[in-house]
């Protein structure tokens, strides 16, 4: 599978539903108790983006862009609009928003991640579709000039400095980010007379790793 560096139409996605879904796998022992484990280290991703359509012109840009993408053979990017920012959606992502690593003086390349925390519990998400210019990186509580300071790889996420961080320096970033994803269906089904009438067809999306 390809992946195309091309974000689904962001004014479809806006209506779509969806979020994370986890895999747990629960056994349970003849004493009552519970054995719980999972096989997934990360979370995954599903939307329905028939629920961001509004019109048969939506429909129309909608098609086209399944057809482009050969069903579910090419992954491309979706933006989730409730949760698409290193911090709150009400604000602007900084440079402090997320701390990916600690320098040693000889490390260059960080990965940005997002971190979820609740209740002392934190989970560090791996994030690798930036959006382009959106990241702002620094070090030791010092904004860094993006193309001087460090380089960012818009296909994997990875934060290159030109100079190694100072031993013990927190290496932090601010960032929107996209979700890698496909089309979980290589067929969409549709009625002009159904789709005027309020009956939307089901478009499901999910996310790929990559």
């Amino acid at each position: 599978m390809a992946f195309h560096d091309v974000r689904f139409p962001a004014n479809l996605s806006l209506g779509s539903i969806g979020g994370p879904e986890r895999r747990t796998e629960i056994v349970t022992l003849t004493s009552g108790f519970e054995e719980r484990n999972s096989p997934w280290a990360h979370s995954r991703r599903r939307y329905d983006a028939g629920m961001g359509l509004r019109s048969l012109d939506d429909m129309s840009e909608l098609l086209a862009f399944f057809e482009a993408r050969g069903g579910q053979m090419h992954g491309f990017r979706w933006k989730d609009w409730a949760d698409h920012k290193s911090c709150a959606p009400s604000v602007q992502p900084g440079f402090e928003d997320q701390v990916i690593g600690i320098g040693d003086g000889v490390r260059r390349e960080f990965s940005l991640t997002k971190a979820y925390s609740s209740g002392g519990v934190s989970y560090l998400r791996p994030i690798q579709k930036p959006v382009l210019n959106s990241v702002r990186a620094g070090v030791g509580g010092v904004e860094r000039v993006q193309t001087l300071d460090y380089a960012i790889d818009h296909d994997t996420g990875t934060c290159t400095f030109a100079v190694p961080p100072d031993v013990g320096a927190s290496v932090t970033a601010g960032f929107e980010f996209d979700v890698p994803v496909r089309f979980d269906t290589d067929r969409i089904a549709v009625s002009v007379a159904s789709f005027r009438a309020g009956d939307l067809p089901q478009v499901p999306i999910i996310e790929v790793r990559i």
